[in-house]
């Protein structure tokens, strides 16, 4: 099969296949013209199925027991408290653009999750919403962090707050930073010479959270006749705009690959998981608890705990081991069997209406190879197939709440994403099912005539 010169992957972060290959596609005509123009279906994301580590995993075609990295922030193993956050001082693996940069291909990258601090690219780089703030060094070349600025009227790196009550400000402040990021990403294109460019829209995961109870008639929040009805098919109807004259900038010789590291649905709830840990007899406190509070350390009887964990669109569940944790009380001799009683446990949990959630609770041996699989939690959970999410904290009146710590929410991961490919000259229109996200990296390579690594574990579309 012949390579092509350029490709350009767009990637709407937590876009839902159901949703836009399906319900939503004849609303979408871009969308929905590469989809009839090439092939299309839905993209395994990552264990776990978050915007870390699944970017990241796609890019570089490696799973996170290779890369080292369990999501934004990870453990330091050996500390009850220790966290550190994986930025792009993390990824140790060559990405796309490192390796088609040695291949001296020309490489725009903007806004794809894990690049900031940023690295020197064969080309233009700018980094994503882990980013401190507009006053770091995000752009390679730095100098064009200036002309950045100026063409975006002032940049800005991301929502200020997601999680929030003002739902008419939050849409306003969506739009405003996707239309900085249309106007830039129009910009390199046209003004940049590049055979690869990338870029990521972080509004999709944002609209999604933030108004999915009012676009759903399956969630529990939902009300009819609402304001917000048809707030996140508008935002991508917007998106398909945009993607048109995007495809149009790069011309007819250019592959058009829309992605998502990972998909979406409803909320149902949080699970507060250390408050069940401490009701099951495997979590002590040293002194009973006054109302909610932030979960710590300090707070446990560790010479009395078998495992606590931490929250999120799943959870991550520590045991409490002799000879690795400061006060472990689990023997090694013991460990399979306090980890299989933990896992029926954890699958036997009901939902608040008296429901035993199908929840997965896995070990990391059973989903990650490489030399970092130890440092992984010692289980993931994924409550009621990712519907419910995890609660951290304790000391609230029930295990089940209905939003989140740190604001509401009104939507968790799911575990598939999108995958939408069109070459020139293609009408194939063809539906493909078992892609996942390390794929997109090889299909990549491949396109572009470029070597694929030995040590990836995805394989070509081509």
């Amino acid at each position: 099969m012949a390579t092509v010169s350029r490709v350009v992957v767009i990637g709407w972060d937590a876009a839902p296949p159901a949703q836009l290959l399906n319900e939503w596609l004849e609303e979408l005509p871009n969308l929905r013209r590469l989809v009839n123009q090439g092939v299309a279906g839905r993209l395994r994301s990552s264990d776990p199925p978050i915007t870390v580590p699944a970017w990241t995993c796609m890019v570089s075609s490696k799973n996170p027991g290779q890369l080292g990295f369990y999501g934004f922030r990870n453990r330091r193993i050996g500390e009850y408290d220790g966290q550190w956050i994986a930025t792009s001082a993390a990824v140790r693996a060559n990405r796309l653009w490192d390796i088609l940069s040695a291949a001296r291909k020309r490489c725009a990258v903007f806004n794809v999750p894990q690049t900031y601090p940023v690295k020197p690219v064969n080309g233009v780089l700018i980094s994503s919403f882990l980013t401190p703030s507009t006053d770091s060094e995000y752009t390679y070349p730095p100098e064009l962090k200036l002309e950045i600025d100026r063409i975006a009227d002032g940049y800005i790196i991301d929502c200020h707050n997601f999680r929030t009550d003002d739902k008419q400000r939050l849409l306003e402040q969506i739009y405003q930073i996707t239309n900085k990021r249309f106007t830039v990403a129009k910009y390199l294109m046209e003004r940049e010479p590049w055979d690869f460019f990338m870029m990521v829209y972080m509004g999709p995961d944002r609209i999604q959270h933030g108004f999915w109870k009012y676009c759903d008639p399956q969630h529990r929040k939902f009300q009819r006749d609402n304001l917000f009805q048809g707030a996140i098919l508008d935002y991508y109807e917007h998106l398909d705009d945009q993607l048109g004259e995007l495809a149009d900038i790069a011309g007819d010789d250019a592959v058009i690959i829309v992605v998502s590291d990972h998909g979406a649905k409803r909320m149902e709830g949080s699970f507060n998981v250390n408050d069940w840990l401490i009701q099951e007899g495997l979590l002590t406190l040293k002194q009973p608890i006054d109302g909610p509070v932030k979960f710590s350390a300090d707070l446990v009887d560790w010479c009395q705990t078998v495992a606590w964990a931490w929250g999120g669109y799943y959870s991550r569940v520590f045991m409490n081991v002799q000879g690795r944790e400061p006060h472990g009380i689990v023997a090694m001799e013991d460990y399979e069997r306090v980890r299989d009683e933990l896992i029926r446990r954890l699958t036997q949990i009901k939902d608040d209406q008296g429901r035993i959630m199908h929840t997965r609770a896995l070990r990391p041996q059973e989903l990650f190879s490489g030399p970092y699989v130890d440092e992984a939690s010692d289980l993931l959970v994924y409550f009621d197939d990712l519907y419910w999410r995890a609660g951290q904290n304790i000391g609230n009146d029930t295990v089940y709440d209905f939003d989140t710590e740190v604001g509401p929410d009104d939507a968790v991961h799911d575990y598939d994403g999108v995958f939408v490919m069109a070459r020139p000259g293609e009408q194939k229109g063809q539906r493909i099912a078992g892609l996942h996200l390390m794929d997109v990296a090889p299909t990549v390579l491949k396109l572009m005539g470029v070597e694929v690594p030995s040590d990836f574990e995805g394989h070509s579309l081509i």
